[in-house]
């Protein structure tokens, strides 16, 4: 098979995966996403440890899971946040301490510092994405689904700028000791496809607030989606691999596909949140 024509299937099955993720019911969306948690948390620690610690790596990758289910069942039985995810995360970081005083190998044990790293970068933030689609006991995907429209146009526009003007027009690149193929090309033409994703769905009812605050969100969520990118590529370069994982054909792992999004959609919830929008 083609490899755009591959890379294009899976995309529209990963896109119809998500959007009925998020918008049939509660339950569905904590599946997927401690789905989507318990994946990427074995792609950075199979990463970053290789095989050491292994069984630990899956009980870290569990408990991450376990932080999103718990936090998301908490906000539905109408408990707030600081009351909620503190516990859960100490609990839960706990039982990952005492299960590594009982593994019989401890030769490599500073690695198991990974563990906390990847709770932190990954199981964290898609933990708190559940203040996203909860607002006072009631599920919504719809404000999840607009900051993922967001940041998918941004990508878009990245990729495309970047092959039409990247190349010999504006070929400066925006961090070439981390990403070499990222031009500021790119940035901008996703910053102006974000843009004008942010105005779409203000026009489409789907974003609720001023039009003012839809297109400072858009550009705040392009921005900081752009440094998720080059951290998960840190990582990627530190650990000598091109890809996070082969989970989705021709698009890499799930690491790769919510980069982004580990830095944009808190970026962008906490601006509405500062203003009392959500």
């Amino acid at each position: 098979m083609n490899g755009t024509v591959k890379r294009t299937i899976f995309g529209v099955i990963f896109l119809a995966v998500m959007l009925g993720g998020m918008l049939f019911n509660r339950i569905v969306f904590t599946i997927l996403f401690s789905l989507i948690s318990f994946v990427m948390l074995t792609e950075f620690y199979s990463m970053t440890m290789g095989s050491s610690y292994r069984q630990q790596q899956y009980f870290a990758a569990a408990m991450g899971a376990a932080l999103l289910w718990l936090t998301g069942s908490s906000l539905f039985n109408g408990a707030p946040l600081s009351e909620a995810l503190p516990p859960c995360l100490l609990i839960l970081t706990g039982a990952i301490m005492i299960w590594s005083i009982f593994q019989k190998d401890h030769k490599d044990f500073l690695k198991t510092g990974y563990l906390y790293a990847g709770l932190l970068y990954i199981g964290l933030p898609l933990a708190l994405s559940n203040v996203v689609v909860y607002n006072k006991g009631e599920f919504s995907g719809l404000l999840m689904v607009a900051f993922f429209i967001i940041i998918w146009a941004s990508d878009t526009g990245a990729y495309c700028f970047g092959m039409l003007f990247g190349q010999k027009i504006w070929p400066a690149k925006l961090c070439p000791t981390i990403s070499p193929k990222k031009s500021w090309a790119g940035f901008v033409g996703g910053l102006l496809t974000a843009v004008l994703a942010g105005a779409i769905l203000n026009w489409t009812g789907l974003f609720t607030f001023p039009m003012v605050h839809c297109l400072i969100v858009a550009a705040v969520m392009s921005v900081l989606g752009v440094f998720g990118d080059l951290f998960e590529s840190l990582w990627k370069r530190a650990a000598g691999v091109k890809d996070s994982g082969n989970i989705i054909p021709g698009h890499g792992g799930l690491m790769d596909r919510f980069d982004s999004a580990l830095f944009a959609i808190p970026a962008g919830y906490i601006y509405l949140l500062c203003l009392n929008l959500v």
